[in-house]
């Protein structure tokens, strides 16, 4: 398959990727955390281009250029609220991820750069959403004929990138 998959810690914002994932909230017209420094680094006109695309569910995804930001396009999903794990939480953030891999197929992206979704402000714990974002992630990858060749998982806190990078350097499986 020959995919490269890594962890760092840093700003989502800096990355020359092909496209960056935003955490957005449902009506992607900017919020908080990773979401409000997406918007800020992209500048007026991603916010113009969101106003256009009508919002998002929960574990869906959409695309919009990257406007001034190094990478091309951004995808922008929603990840579940964190409500105890009894109410589909896993399944969703899942769909965070995989959703995201297919956009990025469908619009030849090589390169993919993903934070940490629902953990900040909707409050997913790290120690369980990292590992439903790596399956997720490998099992699209391993399922699927995909174009994408390196996939990072961005991390802002030392919490994130331990759990991150134990789950990419522990995996005697990679592609």
């Amino acid at each position: 398959m020959g995919q490269v998959i890594k962890a760092v810690k840093g700003d989502i914002t800096r990355l020359g990727v092909d496209a960056i994932v935003n955490a957005a909230n449902s009506s992607l017209l900017g919020g908080g955390g990773v979401d409000r420094a997406i918007h800020r680094a992209a500048g007026p006109a991603l916010l113009a281009e969101c106003r256009l695309l009508g919002g998002c569910k929960t574990g869906e995804a959409k695309l919009t250029k990257g406007y001034s930001l190094p990478a091309k396009y951004i995808i922008h999903t929603v990840g579940p609220v964190w409500n105890g794990g009894q109410h589909n939480e896993e399944e969703l953030l899942a769909r965070c991820y995989i959703n995201s891999l297919i956009l990025a197929d469908e619009h030849d992206i090589r390169s993919i750069a993903f934070p940490a979704i629902s953990t900040g402000v909707y409050g997913y714990p790290i120690e369980k959403a990292c590992p439903t974002a790596y399956a997720a992630v490998m099992g699209y990858l391993r399922g699927h004929e995909s174009g994408i060749k390196e996939v990072c998982f961005v991390c802002f806190n030392d919490a994130a990138y331990q759990n991150y990078n134990e789950l990419v350097n522990g995996d005697d499986r990679l592609c």
